[in-house]
Parts: C-alpha cells; sequence; structure tokens
C-alpha cells in the first residue's frame, strides 16, 4: 500500500477461519495449527489458531483479530468458532451467536430482529468455510456453529451497537473480509446502519451531530419545544416523552452521531428517503460545513476564518468582525471575542444549512448550534 500501513482482517473473516479450523479438525481428529480461507474479493488469507479443543463430535478454536494499522476497537479480540456435530436426517449447517455476540432487538439491520447479529456475508463465509469441509462427512447430521467474542459484551458498550439495537455484544461484520488502515468505512457503515435504524422506528426526521456534547444539547433542547414553535416539513410530529423517545415524536434512533463525515451522512439520510434533517455541532464544526467541507477533520481553519472574514464584511452590522476574523486563532476565539454575537451566529448557520442543501439537495435542514457548555446558542429553520 501507498501510506506503508497494513490492512488487517474483519471479525466476519476471523470468524470464518476459526470455524473452518474447527470444522478441520473435526474432519481429520487431529489439533490444527493454521487454516487459509478465500476471502470475498477472491484473495486467501491464512490465520493462526489458538486454543485448540478436540472432541470426537466437537472442536472449537480461535483466531486473534488483526486489524493492522487501522485504529480498530476489536483489534485484540478474540473470535471464538465451537462446532458441533448432532443427529439429523439430513446435512444442515446453522450459525449463531454465543457469548459476546449481541443479538438484534430493532429492525433496520442487515440481520433480522431476534437473530444474532451475524451479518450476511460472514455467516455465508462461515457457511462455506465449514460446509466445504464437512458436507460429506456430515451427510446426515447437523452442524451446529458457535461464534462467541469473551469480551465482546464489554467491548459493544465502545460502540453505538445498542442505539442501533444490537445488544449484549458485538456484530460480526465484513463485505470483503479485509480492514483496510485508518479508513472512514466502520464509521461510514455504522452511519448507513442507523439512517436505516431510524426509518424503521417510523421517523422521518433524522438528527445528524458532530459530537455527544452536540448532541446531548440537541435532545435536551428538542424535548423542551415541541413542534407548534418548530414544525417540520414532511411529517406531523407530535411531542412524547415515552420512554424510548426523545421530544418532538423523535425516537431515539432518530439522533445519529455522524463525527466529521456531514457529506456522507447527508447523502445517506437523501438517499434512503429522510425527509428532514437536524444538523447539531459547535461553532468550529459549523463552520467548516458553512465552508462546504464534506469531512469537517480537515485541517483549514486559516481559510476557513478568511472565508469568515468575507462574510462578514459584506453582511449587514457585521463589518466589524471582518478583522475580528481574520486576527483570530480559532473559529471559537471568533465566537468568544464577538461576545457570542446573535447575527453573527445567524450567519454562520445558514451558511451551514445553504452548504447541506448543497450537498444533498431537496432535503428539509434545519441547523442547531451548540455552545461549548452543551447550552443551545441557535435553531433555525
Amino acid at each position: 500500500m501507498k501510506s506503508g500501513l497494513k490492512h488487517g482482517y474483519t471479525t466476519g473473516a476471523c470468524a470464518a477461519a476459526a470455524a473452518r479450523g474447527a470444522a478441520l479438525m473435526l474432519r481429520e481428529q487431529r489439533l490444527v495449527d493454521a487454516v487459509e480461507i478465500i476471502l470475498p474479493t477472491g484473495a486467501s488469507a491464512r490465520f493462526t489458531l489458538h486454543g485448540q479443543i478436540l472432541g470426537k463430535s466437537s472442536a472449537s478454536c480461535f483466531v486473534i483479530k488483526d486489524a493492522g494499522d487501522d485504529p480498530d476497537i476489536t483489534n485484540g479480540a478474540e473470535i471464538h468458532a465451537t462446532l458441533a456435530i448432532e443427529p439429523s436426517t439430513e446435512h444442515e449447517i446453522k450459525i449463531t451467536g454465543g457469548i459476546g455476540v449481541g443479538r438484534v432487538t430493532k429492525p433496520g439491520l442487515a440481520a433480522k430482529v431476534g437473530e444474532s447479529a451475524i451479518n450476511p456475508v460472514p455467516r455465508r463465509m462461515i457457511f462455506e468455510a465449514v460446509n466445504e469441509l464437512l458436507s460429506m462427512h456430515c451427510s446426515q447430521a447437523a452442524i451446529i456453529v458457535t461464534i462467541s467474542i469473551p469480551n465482546g459484551e464489554e467491548l459493544a458498550k465502545k460502540t453505538l451497537n445498542e442505539r442501533l439495537g444490537i445488544v449484549g455484544g458485538l456484530s460480526i461484520l465484513g463485505t470483503t473480509g479485509i480492514v483496510k488502515p485508518i479508513s472512514t468505512k466502520a464509521w461510514t457503515d455504522t452511519i448507513d446502519c442507523s439512517v436505516d435504524v431510524a426509518l424503521a422506528s417510523g421517523s422521518d426526521t433524522v438528527v445528524l451531530s458532530t459530537g455527544r456534547t452536540s448532541e446531548q444539547a440537541v435532545q435536551k433542547y428538542l424535548e423542551n419545544h415541541p413542534p407548534s414553535i418548530h414544525p417540520y416539513q414532511g411529517g406531523s410530529l407530535s411531542p412524547s416523552l415515552d420512554k424510548g423517545r426523545v421530544g418532538e415524536g423523535l425516537a431515539v434512533e432518530s439522533f445519529i452521531m455522524m463525527g466529521d463525515h456531514v457529506g456522507y451522512a447527508l447523502r445517506s439520510c437523501k438517499n434512503r428517503g429522510v425527509k428532514n434533517i437536524v444538523l447539531a455541532g459547535q461553532f468550529a464544526k459549523l463552520l467548516k460545513i458553512a465552508c462546504g467541507h464534506e469531512q469537517t477533520h480537515v485541517s483549514s481553519s486559516e481559510l476557513d476564518l478568511r472565508n469568515l472574514a468575507l462574510w462578514c464584511a459584506t453582511a449587514p452590522g457585521l463589518a466589524g468582525f471582518e478583522q475580528l476574523s481574520l486576527e483570530a486563532n480559532t473559529a471559537r476565539q471568533v465566537l468568544v471575542d464577538s461576545d457570542y454575537d446573535a447575527a453573527l451566529i445567524r450567519l454562520v448557520c445558514e451558511k451551514a444549512r445553504s452548504a447541506a442543501l448543497q450537498m444533498a439537495p431537496g432535503l428539509a435542514v434545519r441547523v442547531l448550534l451548540a455552545g461549548y457548555q452543551g447550552e443551545v446558542l441557535h435553531y433555525t429553520g
């Protein structure tokens, strides 16, 4: 790779490798140290096995996930597979999740409600890895494949799984089998899943936040402001404080942390049929969005402040902030030194809204500016 960074493997690939290792031990009735599997890309990958246990009708082992140079929360996790052969009138393979693998409780995800959170591609990889070795050996037997992650429930607390409706552990994910280093795919996949879950909850409104502070601010604000004051286009929303819902009839599933991926999140919403968007962020992030950045992590503070200075120079009543914008070190400094000027705040929020509409035309977008202490400084349509 040009970056010189090492790629890794998904939980799905690790689960398939562990399952293949257990299947090979069952067929050969001997311990196996490593296996190769074919990834969905067509490439092969070799995995070292650990913790091998072999019986006459069962076998188990695990693979230690190596995410390469990607900052993956599951890096180093043990992905276990246990195979058990049971009498049956026909050959069948049943795949289920054990300890540390979550269970789906809400619609809108790749796995059905009530199933283990093992996505379709990893499930197919596991099936093929086992079936290739044991279809003849167990022609009249059921093979029960249990995938588990001993510390999966603890790791899941550091993810958005519970909000998405995956409880009790992690998901077994992956479409290619490979984790590309420092990629954004894990986050953007989560955004897609979150939008699907929001729609499945019955909401046509999604609240996109740049971070947890902004999300908490917008949740509190919407909880205390009924829709008669701030009506939305495209749907009638009634105020509700029922369990699982936050303000304006919005289910908690409607609140999505997009992080820096504003352009991607907006288009994901549009492509999936979301009608209304509330965009929530702090001043510096909203300024980046106002400047048209689809990724708000970009290092462009000086350019953003020059843009702000130009806007101030031509906006009624804001010419006095032109020099402040040019001399400030950060966007936050402009906000504070302007004494939180209402017209300046409104200008940035309107520019952010306009930029969002350019990124995903056709959406009804509102913007909420959260203060640095979690207060709401502005809310606009």
